[in-house]
């Protein structure tokens, strides 16, 4: 772990060129030694973790978070690890993806190649998506205020995959919501009614609704910066996400800003559930001399 300054906390494994890894929800890397460890032969793999979740700081005090806070501070590890005058590969995933999308814009000088995986970045949508996915998305916070986490993980879990709230509960063998360790609407919860705000500063997902989400699902991203960059950037939406909201927001982005699209294993979350075939897709479409991805055939729809 490094230090240096205080507020700066990642990890370093593996050899190889630097890959900077970005994670979702509110920052914390839970989940990601699956396909980390299978990239550290390949990379030197740093991971950034802009709370300091996992070094020591959850239960302490969290304000709220802006997108330009994460790409600054990711800027400054790289500024850590990185040789002078060489630059680093990037993955991000969901609210790390749009961390990824702004370093990019911001220090585009730094990066070699970014993989954004289903940012929600829902700014680049038509104006009735958008205006429905940013209702959808104040929604999931009220109802986590009013009515806990259990509650606002379906809200959620249905808003993503565009259903009405009451509608069809998703598999809760794979839950497709921003934060790993979410509750689903098929999982008990003994919490019934809002955590304390001590229970709340000492759950990942409790700060990403309250810290994270709504801040940067309001973010809209630079498209001309990252149209200028385009041939280093790669749009990603998990292959089961297909007709969800995060999967159309990663089509979009890709269109607008001309970038590249692929399609990655499992669905919001495969990085944690598909690590194996995930790392494999993630090395591909690092690799510079790997052919052209586009998007694959699925129409834009709003």
């Amino acid at each position: 772990m490094s230090e240096t300054p205080p507020d700066l906390y990642y990890e370093v494994r593996g050899s190889g060129p630097v890959l900077l890894v970005i994670p979702g929800g509110a920052g914390h890397p839970m989940g990601l030694d699956g396909v980390t460890d299978r990239l550290a032969d390949r990379f030197t793999v740093v991971t950034y973790d802009p709370l300091g979740l996992a070094h020591g700081r959850l239960g302490l005090p969290v304000e709220e978070q802006r997108v330009a806070a994460w790409s600054e501070g990711a800027y400054r590890v790289l500024g850590e690890v990185l040789p002078d005058g060489e630059s680093a590969y990037v993955y991000g995933s969901s609210s790390g993806a749009i961390a990824a999308l702004d370093l990019l814009a911001r220090h585009p000088e730094r990066l070699r190649r970014v993989v954004a995986h289903e940012p929600p970045a829902v700014r680049v949508l038509p104006d009735a998506a958008r205006r429905r996915a940013k209702a959808m998305f104040t929604d999931v916070y009220d109802t986590y205020r009013t009515a806990g986490l259990e509650a606002a993980g379906a809200r959620m879990s249905a808003g993503l995959e565009e259903q009405t709230p009451d509608a069809t509960e998703p598999d809760a063998s794979e839950p497709d919501t921003l934060e790993p360790n979410a509750p689903t609407p098929n999982t008990p919860h003994p919490q019934a009614q809002p955590p304390s705000p001590a229970e709340e500063l000492s759950n990942p997902m409790a700060l990403f609704l309250t810290r994270v989400l709504r801040h940067f699902t309001a973010y809209t991203p630079d498209l001309a910066a990252l149209a200028s960059h385009s041939s280093r950037l790669v749009l990603a939406a998990g292959a089961d996400s297909r007709g969800q909201l995060l999967y159309r927001t990663a089509q979009f982005t890709a269109e607008l800003s001309g970038s590249g699209f692929a399609e990655f294993p499992g669905g919001h979350i495969g990085v944690i559930t598909h690590p194996v075939e995930y790392a494999e897709r993630l090395a591909e479409c690092l690799a510079e001399t790997s052919p052209p991805v586009t998007t694959p055939g699925v129409p834009l729809t709003t």
